[in-house]
């Protein structure tokens, strides 16, 4: 066969790919049309691969959104399968609902204003000789200020004592004269006109007298305008003037501010449908009024309210409010930004959480309450009033039911919690943080939640 065909090769040209074919592997037939299925064969592991790891995460999520709470499930994770593994709890901070009084205030923008500002002026003209006083300093009503140069008046008094010297001894000599008229005319040597006339110059000097006693306490009284004193007790402002300056009594800036600090005052607004309450109230008592820093967190002083407006602001639907404070330490400065906390009313016996135990939701208000066996339950609640940091509960909770009021982002109705206390939580009416009985280590009879039972393994990583 090998022959033959060596010599057909040797007789005639073979086309090259006859050659090829002819002296192809037998084992190789076929082999190029076996592609299509490996195709196939990678389409279904892909497909299959894509089930599994797609059915796994469905059945993950949806055994992590239940109400349970648990990681594991038929699924399988850390926590077990079935009764196995315990449920997951959720670190919570929680407060005790507590039964007290609950005070109502009306919140309001104030600007602290002195109580008394002064302008102290020069009031007779001069140069300052002297300053008896430091910026900043604190005086006392009828204290010396200012001098100013008093030589001027001292010579205007001298020479108003020197008139009323001389008028004063003409007025003796025309009394004498008098005197004389008047026996003269008894024994009828003068006629009785010229005892009259006598009479008149009489009460001309004596009237003379009167305007230079008066020229004499004008001259004293620029004396003492001359030493300048606090009118009022104060604090002084910037010095406006200095010594050596002439100062005129028709100068508009002054020489000094004093503005009284002890008391001081205060003057805020509230909206107008909060009138009728605060006016109905001011006739009864006096009001409390507290004054907070500008971010409303600490009191500064507490005070008194003095007195309301006479009329309503129609730009801004509000009324003016005037409070007192003795502002003993100071605290309260010209106008500084103050929150005000007015004290209107206080409810008693109502039942009290702390503000952030509040939830709201389609359902309406409601909090999360814990129940004995360490689980929430949702509970509805119906508010009567917020104030501050506290809100009053009408109906929906009784005094010593544990509310959450940290960590209720993870919670659902019946999930399980580990419940911790707050240093700022909520507090009585006396000011006393309640016990909580739920807390680690309450109960006696109940491990604490921070310590391992030994029907259930430490969790490495909770609190």
């Amino acid at each position: 066969m090998g022959h033959l065909k060596s010599a057909d090769l040797q007789g005639r040209s073979v086309p090259r790919e006859e050659l090829r074919d002819e002296y192809a592997p037998h084992g190789d037939e076929g082999g190029g049309s076996r592609w299509w299925v490996w195709v196939i064969v990678l389409a279904v592991v892909v497909g299959a691969g894509y089930w599994y790891f797609h059915g796994k995460a469905n059945t993950e999520a949806q055994n992590s959104g239940g109400a349970s709470g648990g990681q594991g499930g038929q699924g399988g994770g850390k926590g077990g399968r079935g009764a196995q593994g315990g449920s997951f709890t959720v670190p919570v901070v929680v407060a005790s609902a507590t039964r007290g009084d609950l005070p109502v205030y009306y919140n309001g923008l104030g600007t602290v204003t002195a109580f008394n500002t002064v302008t102290v002026r020069s009031r007779v003209d001069g140069q300052i000789v002297k300053i008896n006083f430091t910026e900043g300093q604190m005086v006392h009503q009828g204290e010396a200020l200012v001098e100013i140069d008093p030589r001027p008046y001292q010579v205007q008094l001298e020479q108003a004592q020197g008139q009323l010297a001389k008028d004063q001894a003409q007025l003796r000599d025309v009394q004498v004269d008098y005197q004389r008229y008047q026996l003269l005319f008894k024994a009828g040597v003068v006629p009785k006109q010229q005892v009259d006339t006598q009479q008149a110059q009489v009460g001309q000097f004596e009237g003379a007298i009167k305007a230079d006693e008066a020229v004499v306490d004008n001259a004293k009284l620029q004396l003492v305008y001359a030493h300048v004193t606090a009118p009022i007790s104060g604090r002084i402002g910037l010095r406006l003037v200095d010594m050596g300056n002439i100062v005129h009594a028709s100068d508009t800036n002054g020489l000094l501010v004093i503005t009284q600090l002890q008391p001081i005052a205060v003057i805020f607004a509230l909206p107008q449908d909060q009138l009728s309450q605060v006016m109905s109230k001011l006739h009864g008592a006096q009001l409390a009024v507290d004054a907070y820093d500008r971010d409303d967190v600490t009191k500064i002083a507490s005070g008194k309210l003095l007195t309301i407006d006479n009329q309503i602001d129609t730009t801004t639907g509000t009324y003016k409010l005037k409070a007192v404070f003795n502002n003993d330490k100071s605290d309260l400065f010209p106008n500084q930004f103050v929150n005000i906390h007015l004290l209107v009313d206080t409810k008693r016996n109502v039942t009290i959480i702390p503000t952030p135990a509040i939830q709201r939701g389609p359902q309406g208000t409601y909090v999360y309450v814990v129940q004995k066996d360490n689980s929430v339950k949702i509970q509805q609640v119906n508010i009567l009033l917020s104030s501050s940091n506290s809100v009053g509960i009408s109906s929906g909770l009784q005094p010593g039911d544990v509310v959450v009021t940290d960590g209720t982002d993870k919670l659902q109705d019946g999930s399980k919690v580990e419940t911790h206390t707050s240093n700022t939580g909520s507090t009585d009416a006396q000011g006393q943080t309640p016990p909580n009985p739920n807390a680690p280590g309450a109960n006696p009879q109940q491990p604490s939640q921070s310590e391992p039972s030994p029907a259930q393994p430490t969790k490495k990583g909770k609190r």
